[in-house]
């Protein structure tokens, strides 16, 4: 509370009970009317006095009451007069602060006027001496305000009486002018005269400026209306329906495309008759985007042509409308819905591929591999199914060891992922831990990422070694060749030739090195050989399209040396010729073919000698055996016991004279053409016991068994009866001979289809292999530590015999194992015709 009424209530505590509640509310409220700043408090004081007062008694009720209502009265005065100094203070403060805004209002707009280059004047209704406002250099350089007014200064005569004239019109009239004038400095001046509140105002601009101004907003204002017009043409002619619309939706553009897209004349009878490209709701969406300010962009079906197509629309509200454009892409979705079945079947054929195939993205993620990629290295489709990235594939092939060892892993693994900047193929050879060798193939894709080509060439390596190892054998064998190669080419032109060509010609090397045309190389070797005849069919043989058959001949040159030649044809074009010097190889075939003559001749010779001793002997040897029976015939008189056994040892000796002579006399006959078969159907049991019955003292005498073997039911064949008893007797004195006492002798018969066989088998010494196959010769005899003994012709008339028969004797022997020889005769047909 204020020190006032403290020291108020202080000096009414002295007074008695009465009048100190009185006197307080008195006090009080004065000194609260007279401080401003409390005056609004005395109100509910006033009524906290009130309440005082009324536990007064009622004999001091009238006093109070006239007290109280001066008291009033005083604090409502106290309160107005506080309230009025309050609004005027605030309307003060307003005044001030409207003074202030008016100036600052002022100066905004003496600013704006002096923005541009011009001067003010200004006359007042009822003074006469003007205001001038503006920089006056601006019409004469260095003029003074005060001269502004005299026109003559800075205008002609002419023109500064009707700006007198204009202005004195102007002040007394209050009538406005423009006006546009030309300094004596040049400068082009607006003057323009205007009464505007009660004053009259001329404003002199100068317009040089604006003129230049103008004349560029001109050119911009053409240049914008002829890229208005460019744009307008272009959208005009571009193949997609272009629109715009005024803010109520109407059409108030459309190109040409729009036009045919809705099946009308041209652009305006498409806009006349508000034809319509897009259907009702795509239309709505269109205005509430519209509405919403946004831009419109969806992919629409519209039917144009009577043809539904899809359309990319996009819409774009302005400040006048909008405007839009569709773009048909239904072409653009069929080769994509083309594109994508092409991919799939294209991924199909990849997936057949022996060749490994792993697509990556731009992100390095896999997009694709093939049966052969996931086999070639071993992976699991679950993971390649998850697309792990080019490196996550890399590091699980190199902790599974299926990568080449790199000693930087890490630099190795970023030159292989440059293929994904490049933009050329690049090749590399992978040589893995396990012996395999890959060739890789990085690709750029042109979207961006990787194909990887995986084809294995371990194979084809070890192959490609080979045959570079194949072709080395063959150049180093064909060098040391003796005889003369020479390989031509489809073209006619050496390909290839040997030392010994070069040498057997007198060629150079050097010369041959050039591929020389086989016509200068036969022109060469002419030098040495001119028979034109031999060199024009190598010529042809070299040379030849069609018909490309070998040649073959042989030529003697003119230093006696013999040389056969010939020509292959080869595979591929080529033509591979030969020479071969055969002089030492003709002289030696020479002499050998003159003793082979002398050998023939004298074998001739014996034979005929053979055939005529044994014809002349036959004769005596028949009295021999005729006079020794006579002498064993009782009837001639007795012999004794050594006559007798003279006889006898006559008699044997003569047999087996007689029978050596006539096997000569058979081979002979046969050897001559001229021996006959006497066919007929055979027994061939029968024949084998006959044959058996002929060896039958020889069994006994050297302590040897016969074993027959053939099949009850074998029946007969077709043959000469007589000589298969011969064929069989030979065989089996020839096994009977060479058996040791105690073995036994086997003589077996077979029925095949198409034939009869029949074995002889003894378990004799056997016959060594470098004698085998002399044992059919004539005379060729050999005991092989046995004590058999013959003549030599047993077996030669076995094989004369059969091969008449068309029948075929084959030998089987070994050291130690004995001999089996087997005769096959042929059936009925074939014996007749070889019999006939």
């Amino acid at each position: 509370m204020p020190e006032t009424i403290r020291t108020a209530n202080e000096r009414l505590r002295s007074r008695p009970r009465q009048g100190s509640i009185l006197a307080s509310c008195v006090v009080t409220f004065s000194a609260l009317a007279a401080v401003p700043a409390h005056a609004e408090s005395a109100i509910p004081l006033a009524r906290a006095y009130l309440a005082a007062l009324s536990t007064l008694n009622q004999k001091d009720t009238a006093g109070l009451a006239l007290t109280l209502g001066l008291l009033c009265f005083a604090v409502l005065t106290a309160i107005l007069l506080v309230r009025t100094r309050a609004e005027a203070a605030r309307a003060a403060a307003s005044a001030q602060d409207e003074a202030l805004a008016a100036k600052a209002d002022i100066d905004r707009l003496k600013a704006l006027l002096m923005s541009e280059p011009q001067v003010l004047v200004s006359w007042p209704a009822a003074a006469s001496e003007p205001d001038i406002v503006g920089d006056t250099g601006l019409i004469v350089p260095g003029m003074q305000p005060q001269r502004v007014l005299a026109f003559g200064t800075w205008l002609n005569s002419a023109a500064a009486r009707d700006m007198e004239t204009a202005v004195h019109i102007l002040r007394s009239h209050g009538r406005g002018f423009v006006m546009t004038l030309v300094s004596i400095a040049g400068r082009p001046i607006e003057a323009e005269g205007r009464a505007v509140g009660g004053r009259a105002i001329l404003r002199l601009r100068d317009v040089s400026g604006l003129k230049r101004e103008h004349a560029e907003l001109a050119g911009r204002y053409a240049r914008l209306r002829e890229d208005a017009e460019t744009l307008r043409a272009l959208i005009d002619a571009l193949p997609a329906p272009a629109w715009a619309r005024d803010n109520s939706g109407n059409l108030t553009f459309v190109n040409a495309a729009y036009a045919r897209a809705v099946d009308a004349i041209d652009a305006d009878d498409a806009i006349e008759r508000g034809g319509e490209l897009l259907p009702r709701a795509v239309r709505d969406e269109l205005a509430q985007a519209f509405v919403a300010g946004k831009v419109f962009s969806s992919r629409v079906h519209a039917v144009v042509g009577g043809r539904r197509r899809q359309f990319d629309v996009v819409d774009a509200p302005s400040s006048h409308g909008s405007a839009g454009i569709a773009i048909d892409v239904s072409e653009i979705e069929t080769l994509r819905a083309h594109l994508a079945h092409m991919t799939e079947a294209h991924r199909r054929v990849l997936d057949q591929l022996a060749t490994g195939v792993a697509v990556y993205a731009a992100d390095q993620k896999l997009a694709f591999y093939n049966t052969a990629f996931r086999a070639l290295w071993g992976l699991d489709a679950s993971f390649l199914d998850r697309a792990p990235a080019d490196g996550a594939v890399l590091d699980k092939l190199r902790t599974e060891r299926k990568l080449p060892e790199e000693q930087d892993f890490r630099q190795w693994k970023a030159q292989l992922h440059e293929a994904y900047r490049a933009v050329e193929a690049k090749e590399h050879l992978w040589h893995l831990p396990d012996g395999r060798a890959v060739r890789v193939v990085t690709t750029p894709n042109p979207e961006g990422g990787v194909t990887y080509l995986f084809d294995e060439v371990t194979e084809r390596l070890d192959m490609h070694r080979r045959f570079e190892a194949l072709i080395k054998v063959q150049s180093e064998t064909l060098d040391h060749l003796a005889e003369a190669v020479a390989v031509f080419a489809s073209d006619g032109r050496v390909r290839l030739f040997n030392p010994a060509f070069a040498s057997m010609w007198k060629l150079t090397p050097e010369a041959l090195e050039q591929r020389p045309h086989v016509e200068a190389v036969t022109a060469w070797c002419q030098a040495l050989h001119d028979d034109n005849a031999m060199w024009r069919s190598l010529r042809a043989a070299v040379t030849a399209i069609d018909n490309r058959q070998p040649v073959t001949g042989r030529i003697e040159r003119r230093d006696g040396i013999l040389i056969d030649y010939a020509s292959m044809p080869l595979p591929d074009g080529a033509t591979l010729v030969t020479f071969q010097d055969v002089t030492a190889t003709a002289n030696v075939e020479r002499a050998l073919r003159e003793r082979n003559e002398a050998l023939e001749a004298a074998d001739h010779i014996k034979i005929d000698f053979v055939h005529h001793v044994s014809y002349e002997l036959r004769s005596p040897l028949t009295n021999i055996i005729g006079f020794a029976h006579l002498l064993r015939d009782p009837a001639f008189g007795a012999l004794t016991v050594k006559q007798r056994e003279y006889v006898d040892y006559i008699t044997v000796s003569s047999n087996a004279l007689l029978a050596i002579t006539n096997n000569i006399l058979d081979l002979a006959t046969i050897d001559a053409g001229a021996m006959p078969l006497n066919l007929g159907e055979v027994d061939i049991r029968a024949a084998m016991q006959a044959a058996a019955e002929g060896v039958q003292d020889r069994l006994v005498k050297n302590n040897i068994a016969l074993d027959i073997r053939t099949a009850p039911g074998i029946g007969s064949f077709t043959a000469d009866e007589r000589r298969l008893r011969q064929i069989l007797f030979n065989l089996l004195a020839n096994a009977v001979g060479f058996s040791p006492p105690g073995e036994t002798v086997t003589l077996a018969a077979e029925r095949k289809p198409d034939a009869i066989v029949f074995s002889v088998i003894d378990y004799g010494p056997g016959i060594p292999a470098d004698k085998k196959h002399r044992v059919f010769d004539w005379f060729e005899t050999d005991s092989l530590g046995s004590q058999h003994r013959g003549a030599g012709l047993g077996l030669s008339l076995v094989r004369s015999f059969v091969q008449l028969h068309g029948g075929t004797v084959m030998i089987d022997s070994a050291v130690g194992a004995g001999t089996t020889v087997t005769c096959t005769f042929p059936v009925e047909q074939a014996a007749k015709q070889t019999a006939a």
